[in-house]
């Protein structure tokens, strides 16, 4: 029974594809270059900000070693 609903529901989509309108890409690349800029644009910007604050309120942080430290004299 799932089998037979899950064909007529696959044949619905192919049908509702097919007669589904042709769309206007003519911009895609155009629309796909701009947001790939704008994307790089908030990147710098979220990085200019966040290396400001860090200048700003420097975080005192004890150094970690895993290596073995002894004193030689």
């Amino acid at each position: 029974m799932l089998l037979l609903l899950g064909y007529d529901f696959c044949l619905f989509l192919i049908l509702f594809v097919n007669e589904a309108q042709a769309t206007d890409f003519d911009d895609l690349g155009k629309l796909l270059f701009g947001g790939f800029a704008l994307a790089i644009a908030v990147a710098i910007v979220l990085v200019c900000v966040k290396l400001r604050l860090r200048d700003k309120n420097p975080r005192k942080s004890d150094f970690l070693s895993i290596s073995n430290v002894s004193n030689k004299e």
